[in-house]
């Protein structure tokens, strides 16, 4: 007799997606913010302190979420259509604080990583839509 084992599927929980989203949605927001950060803060005494620790810690958690919450759901769903918006999400991010000349320009760079936290925003709000909408 053979038995037949069911394949446990792992999911993350709905809740994932929503933080994903919301913090990239915050991170969008902070990026744009950067520029009148940088004429303002000075003007009140104040510095950016550890500013790009925290972009970096930023990313990473944004990336592994990005990355564990997508995959999971692919598994779900079988549709590929947030990958096609967190894939140059992220290449933004990574690229505004790995390359330097872009890294180092102010405005370039706030661009870049406002429109990256806004694809991987946009990439989350995908995957919740594919993994736990209804189809018809």
């Amino acid at each position: 007799m053979v038995a037949i084992v069911k394949r446990r599927t792992v999911k993350l929980p709905v809740w994932a997606d929503r933080l994903g989203a919301g913090g990239a949605f915050i991170c969008a927001l902070h990026c744009a913010m950067i520029p009148i950060a940088l004429a303002l803060l000075p003007t009140l005494g104040l510095g950016l302190v550890a500013w790009h620790g925290l972009e970096v810690a930023f990313s990473i958690f944004a990336t592994v979420l990005a990355v564990t919450s997508l995959y999971l759901g692919y598994r779900g769903h079988r549709a590929y259509h947030a990958w096609l918006l967190v894939a140059p999400g992220l290449l933004l991010i990574w690229g505004s604080l790995l390359y330097p000349p872009l890294h180092a320009s102010v405005v370039p760079h706030a661009v870049a990583m406002t429109v990256g936290g806004v694809l991987i925003a946009l990439a989350h709000l995908v995957n919740l839509r594919l993994s736990w909408g209804h189809s018809h």
